[in-house]
């Protein structure tokens, strides 16, 4: 071999070192800019899943407080019920008292506040009159 070949076999080696060299260097450029954009539609995917994760949270606690006010609220309805049934049962109580007391003044009456037929036969009760309905007496009507 002679040295005009030996220099154009180096010379040869030479580019396609560095045509090598190039072509590492870009690729290695390109797939750098590609790991970007995909780390940056990776953070944006991130932020998009953060922002979800946050509205569920979100929509969580509103849920817990929806909860809690339900629970107040069936709590207030328990203690009005409960009010309820006892001003009921303090009406209640004061009408039996009246009846008691009506039935102290009037003895002859039964409980359910009517008069004894009985007891009260032939008595004047509180119009005057005996209590008994006005009939015509026996044998006195048209027949």
């Amino acid at each position: 071999m002679n040295s005009g070949q030996l220099v154009w076999i180096v010379v040869v080696i030479v580019v396609a070192l560095v045509i090598v060299g190039l072509v590492v260097f870009f690729g290695r450029k390109r797939k750098l800019k590609a790991d970007r954009r995909r780390a940056a539609e990776m953070r944006q995917q991130a932020e998009t899943d953060e922002l979800g994760a946050r509205e569920g949270e979100a929509k969580a606690a509103r849920a817990e407080a929806d909860a809690q006010q339900a629970e107040v609220d069936a709590e207030r309805l328990r203690r009005e019920a409960r009010d309820g049934r006892e001003d009921a049962r303090t009406v209640r109580e004061g009408s039996q008292e009246r009846v008691r007391e009506a039935d102290e003044l009037d003895p002859t009456s039964d409980a359910r506040g009517g008069r004894d037929s009985q007891a009260g036969e032939n008595r004047p009760g509180p119009d005057g009159g005996t209590g008994q309905p006005d009939r015509p007496a026996q044998g006195t009507g048209p027949g």
